[in-house]
Parts: structure tokens; sequence; C-alpha cells
């Protein structure tokens, strides 16, 4: 009888083994092995680029396999990672994961920052933020974190004020002096390049700027300081793959001075390393 129950517990293990479902086998995006290939969400300009370099000039030697996948929007990226379909992203700061955790039930977590991409203000209508006529309209973007932050750059320049101890998360309802009149109109980050058409200024996250052609350190009205930013975009994980080997190579990757050095000579100043 015993002999029975160990060569049963034999075929069970070997047979577990043949189908991949061994009791040791992990699932999700921390399986890691020598081959495994990491997906990584990103938004095409600037993320996807730098991924791309890192993919081609650092990433071999490093014995790191990378698949980029690139989205449009600021929402499926962390659905999809969530869900274990990506093994990270790489296209938010943290206050917005705070944001999207707390309201979305999901645990993801900030890795590590990679570079800021300063807000900014752009026109097609003016080329001085002095010359916005009384009543005119200005564009943000809807997410929570972003539209607080659109609202604090405009505070900055002293085009509004907001009450005391608005943060992150300060909306319309936070602006207690609006001296212009300004009507703003909250739309989906991805349409600000091309509501400029439309309206008389736009405050557009920098990914967007650039995809759009636009070129934040010369053409923003206004633009974000990088000292003591709060919005450095990182590279994010399910919490609990902070430390897997893969994403630990990729983080060091993503911060080597290479990168940093590329950074710097493609955007110019659109796009600023994380120190």
């Amino acid at each position: 009888m015993k002999f029975r129950y160990i060569a049963g517990a034999v075929a069970l293990a070997l047979s577990l083994a043949a189908c991949g479902t061994s009791p040791s086998a992990t699932s999700g995006p921390a399986a890691e092995s020598a081959d495994t290939v990491l997906k990584v969400g990103a938004s095409p300009v600037p993320h996807g680029e730098i991924l791309d370099f890192v993919k081609k000039n650092l990433a071999p030697a490093a014995g790191l396999k990378l698949e980029i996948v690139e989205f449009t929007d600021y929402v499926q990226p962390n659905v999809q990672l969530d869900e274990g379909r990506l093994s990270a992203n790489f296209f938010q700061h943290k206050p917005y994961l705070d944001d999207f955790n707390a309201s979305k039930g999901t645990k993801l977590s900030f890795v590590t920052p990679v570079h800021l991409e300063p807000l900014g203000l752009y026109s097609k209508k003016i080329t001085n933020v002095s010359a916005l006529a009384s009543g005119a309209t200005v564009a943000l973007p809807n997410d929570a974190t972003n539209l607080g932050r659109a609202l604090k750059l405009l505070a900055d320049n002293g085009i509004v004020k907001l009450k005391d101890g608005a943060g992150t998360t300060a909306t319309e309802r936070d602006v207690v002096q609006n001296p212009k009149n300004l009507r703003f109109e909250p739309l989906e980050a991805a349409q600000l390049p091309r509501s400029l058409e439309d309206v008389d200024a736009a405050v557009i996250n920098g990914n967007y700027a650039i995809e759009a052609g636009l070129k934040p350190a010369s053409q923003a009205l206004v633009l974000e300081k990088s000292a003591g930013n709060p919005y450095v975009n990182g590279l994010v994980v399910q919490a609990g793959h902070e430390k897997d080997a893969n994403i630990v190579t990729l983080g060091k990757l993503l911060r080597d001075q290479r990168v940093k050095d590329f950074i710097q000579q493609k955007y110019q100043g659109s796009v600023i390393p994380a120190e």
C-alpha cells in the first residue's frame, strides 16, 4: 500500500510539472526566470521612447528582455497591471497613483522615480500669459490629481489664488480669487492639445504636449519648476513585486546615467531626469 501511494504521488508530481502547474510555480507578474519578458505599459512619449532606449542599449547586457505596450490613456495601464496582464507600467506620478489606488481599490506600488514632465500652460492665441483676456476659457486636465496640479501652476504664477491648504486634489471650488474671471473647462488629458483650437489656453501634461509637437521648454507660457516637485514619473508594479529581480534591474537601468544623458539630449529641458 505504501508503495502504491508513493508511486501515485510521483505520477501526480510529474503530471503537474508537465502541465506547468507544479506547486512551486507562481502566477502573475512575479513569475520570473532567465527567459522572462517584462511587459511594461507606457505612454508613447516620452515613456515609451525612454524604455525603447533601455531595451536597445542597456537591457541586453543586463540580461533583461522588455516588451513595451503603449497606451494613450491614464487608466488602462493601471487596470491591466492590476489584472496581471502587465509586469509593470511607466507613465504616472505618485499623487496620481495614490488617487487611483484609493478610488479603484487597487494595490499598485511606486518603485523608483525616473523623470519629470513639467506641466505647462499653452495657447495658440496669445504669446504671453499677461495677455489672457477677461473671461478667457482655460482647459485643464480632468483627473483629480492633475486638475489640482494645473490649478497650482496657475496659482504659482499669480493667475488665480487657491484657498489655504488646497493640495494636490484642489478643484475649481478651491479658487478664491480669479481676477480675470477665467472659465475653466476640464477635459480628458489626452484631448488637451487638440483643445487649443477651441479655447484661449490649456494646461497640458508634458507627455501629451511633446507628443503633439509642442516644446514645453520654449513654448509654454508658464511651466512647472522641477525643484521639490512631487510629480516625478516613475516605475510602478503590483504591491509585493517591488523586489522582483527583473523589476530591480529595470529600475536601476531607468536611473542609469546613460538614460539621464539620453533624456537631456533628446528632450532639451522638456523632460527632466529625476535627481
